[in-house]
């Protein structure tokens, strides 16, 4: 793999299962509580993630999911031992032409529509994917004109260079608008996180397993000192102040593939100030509310139509956008730990599925998938 621009020592891909490892928050019991995979769950950060015989999890809880992946509840995660390999007859994958669109003629309204799925610190994937669309030239300047180009979310952790990723997405933001169109970007759960984790440390949050922290919760899912020790006040003010959804072209664009929307309006723009208001609120509490929501997965596989129905029927559109779930997962492959190079699945293109009412976007760029860069509307 290639470096991250502006880093130190190469760093190597962490292993598909590792960059999913179960936090507690996701089995918390109460009103949100979720079904535990089976299996043990992660360890303490920093621990060798076991515990005493006959001492009991404090990340699991005593509920177990149906052994069938249609009745997971959309706060699953997957697991080594949980996860089914299955071969899903109602999705595809889609194979796009990667070449870019051409530049609309003058005045001939908004430019073409791109959507990105999600970096994770990836900042050289992210430029070649750029560069391969003619959104950016070799310099990494944007070039595209009137285009309009959305990120779905998740810029750091796992990956090299987030504090990279960010601060390129900040600066194409500026050139498109000079240039007459635009990029801009989505609240994921991974902002969310790091602005918790910068905010509130080691804080005591309530968690059905006793406490939790966002500082442990960071760390557990791929938090990356340098980005943290780079981390300024201008980054934190822009993802505090992204939106959380947005409706472009028919496309409802969100970041996690969740009904949890719901909870915070019944309309975007009443989502969107919601969010907002609760991290201006700066209450950890509701903010670690707000992340363990926007953690929640899965909601539109299988039986999901129905879901996805209830989002756009209350928000508007077509078809529902999302990053979040990495591609292989919903398809239910995963690759070797050990990472064996083409054992795993090929990621071409984005993923439709939900009776064609749901795209997804994550490539799964963590676990040696795809960064994905996708023009819409798809061509199917």
């Amino acid at each position: 793999m290639t470096q991250g621009a502006g880093q130190g020592p190469e760093v190597v891909r962490t292993a598909t299962l590792r960059d999913f490892r179960v936090p507690g928050y996701v089995h918390e019991t109460g009103p949100y509580a979720q079904n535990t995979p089976h299996g043990e769950g992660a360890g303490p950060v920093g621990g060798t993630g076991g515990y005493a015989s006959g001492e009991p999890n404090p990340y699991m809880s005593e509920e177990s999911p149906s052994e069938f992946p249609g009745e997971f509840s959309e706060g699953y995660t997957p697991t080594q031992r949980d996860l089914p390999v299955i071969n899903r007859g109602d999705t595809q994958q889609v194979v796009v032409d990667p070449s870019g669109a051409p530049a609309p003629a003058p005045g001939a309204g908004p430019g073409p529509l791109y959507v990105v799925g999600d970096v994770h610190g990836y900042l050289d994937q992210l430029l070649a994917a750029l560069q391969a669309k003619g959104l950016v030239d070799a310099a990494g300047s944007w070039s595209a004109g009137t285009s309009r180009l959305w990120f779905l979310g998740d810029f750091t952790d796992r990956g090299p260079d987030g504090i990279g990723v960010i601060d390129l997405v900040m600066r194409l933001s500026a050139e498109a608008a000079a240039a007459g169109g635009y990029c801009k970007a989505l609240m994921g759960n991974h902002e969310l996180l790091l602005l918790g984790a910068k905010r509130f440390g080691d804080t005591p949050v309530s968690s059905g397993a006793g406490t939790a922290t966002f500082q442990a919760a960071w760390l557990l899912n791929g938090g990356q000192k340098t980005d943290m020790d780079r981390l300024q006040d201008h980054h934190l003010q822009w993802m505090a102040r992204l939106d959380a959804m947005e409706l472009v072209d028919g496309h409802l664009l969100v970041h996690s593939d969740t009904t949890a929307y719901l909870d915070y309006g019944d309309s975007i723009e009443a989502v969107n100030d919601t969010v907002r208001e609760t991290l201006t609120r700066n209450d950890a509490e509701d903010c670690w509310d707000l992340f363990r929501k926007f953690t929640r997965r899965f909601a539109f596989r299988d039986e999901g139509a129905e879901a996805v129905r209830e989002l756009l029927g209350a928000y508007g559109g077509t078809r529902v956008v999302h990053g979040h779930s990495p591609i292989p997962y919903l398809l239910g492959e995963v690759l070797p730990e050990d990472g064996e190079a083409g054992a795993g699945p090929v990621i071409e293109g984005p993923h439709v599925y939900a009776d064609g009412l749901a795209i997804a976007m994550d490539g799964g760029v963590t676990m040696a998938g795809k960064l994905l860069v996708q023009q819409l509307p798809l061509d199917i």
